[in-house]
């Protein structure tokens, strides 16, 4: 009842901001009969904060869960988004060994040649030459080099710091390590990705998979948004370089609810790949309750409208405001984000005891039925 690192082996992140979705987690692996390795403690530093639960409850949580189930298979568990050495420490003692570094701060921040034992002319004379990849050759030219070091430089220089702290600190079980550069305003170009993977396999980090910006958007709680032949280009040649320079995964953030980019998303990988999911175990909570108790529901919902406008902030989201008179629809793109967001400050009210309250007694089965139903749809394109 260990988590273990997983390797290349395709895998799901199962966020549980609850931390009672393990037992419905389990049942959608199991009815799906899928073959992605689970990660089933996923937690971000801002989810916790949010929630209000530590590093070691949410470990606890998902270990309750896992016994409840009869889980006896490998599976991880996520530190997800991690920005300094002080979340690190947070996690360590817990047992975590997937860990994944948000460097986002950094992007853009002046390019610290001597942290990344670089220059602009070596960096030029390196890479701006051809790639040879599956079926095609990438090169990059010198300016769309210099492109990436001025974008990504500090913060490829920030997760090698994070990593030697990593590495000098980590038990003798071994850790992952996951780079996440998702979260920015432009999408991650290939020239980008060369860049990132070749600076930090220079500077001696071990990583196991990555999570670039795709083409069009990966909103949270809906489906993609974008043209999926533009994703699906986009996506085979970012899996090829993670080939070629790897290998490792890529990593599919804010993976949760994107139906129809799953096709792609698997065709592309060939399979290695890291699918991270969270909000929308959240969301089947909250559909259940819609189910059972719609009294409860309205509470939440109008609780939610009240909190979005500041809760939103640290969010891309393009779906509006739903309907003011409309009542909570768990299948409504606006709504969605609107309850997705605001997780944090429902969790920490009154209605958040009452919510859990609920799905620990008489709400338990049909949540553990809806997250069956729901992740396992997130789980079956996959094999």
């Amino acid at each position: 009842m260990k988590p273990q690192p997983l390797g290349l082996r395709p895998s799901v992140g199962l966020g549980d901001r609850i931390g009672l979705a393990t037992p419905g987690h389990v049942r959608a692996l199991r009815s799906t009969g899928s073959r992605l390795a689970p990660i089933f403690a996923q937690q971000s530093i801002r989810e916790m904060e949010r929630t209000g639960r530590s590093a070691g409850e949410v470990m606890d949580d998902a270990t309750r869960g896992l016994n409840e189930a009869g889980w006896d298979e490998p599976f991880g568990a996520d530190a997800d988004h991690l920005k300094t050495t002080e979340h690190i420490d947070r996690c360590l003692p817990h047992g975590y060994t997937f860990f994944t570094i948000d460097p986002g701060d950094h992007i853009g921040a002046p390019v610290p040649w001597e942290r990344l034992e670089d220059t602009p002319r070596d960096l030029v004379a390196r890479l701006a030459r051809p790639l040879e990849l599956d079926d095609r050759a990438l090169q990059p030219t010198a300016e769309e080099l210099l492109e990436a070091a001025a974008v990504y430089g500090a913060a490829v220089a920030h997760v090698a710091d994070l990593y030697r702290h990593l590495r000098d600190r980590a038990p003798a079980g071994g850790f992952e390590l996951e780079v996440s550069v998702d979260e920015t305003d432009a999408r991650t170009t290939h020239a980008q990705h060369v860049y990132i993977a070749d600076t930090l396999a220079r500077l001696g980090v071990r990583w196991v998979s990555l999570a670039p910006r795709f083409a069009g958007s990966f909103e949270k709680g809906i489906d993609y948004i974008g043209d999926l032949g533009a994703l699906a280009e986009d996506l085979t040649v970012h899996a090829a370089i993670a080939r070629r320079l790897g290998p490792y995964k890529l990593s599919v953030h804010s993976g949760s609810d994107k139906f129809s980019a799953y096709p792609a998303i698997a065709e592309a990988t060939g399979g290695v790949l890291h699918l991270k999911t969270a909000g929308t175990s959240y969301l089947e909570a909250l559909r259940a309750v819609a189910l059972h108790d719609r009294a409860l529901m309205a509470r939440i919902y109008a609780f939610a409208r009240e909190r979005f406008a500041e809760d939103r902030a640290t969010y891309h989201l393009s779906a509006g405001e739903p309907d003011p008179a409309a009542p909570p629809d768990l299948d409504d793109p606006a709504a969605r984000q609107v309850l997705h967001v605001t997780f944090g400050s429902v969790l920490a009210s009154e209605l958040g005891d009452e919510l859990r309250e609920r799905l620990r007694g008489d709400l338990a089965e049909p949540y553990a039925d809806a997250l069956e139903h729901h992740i396992g749809r997130h789980l079956a394109p996959f094999g």
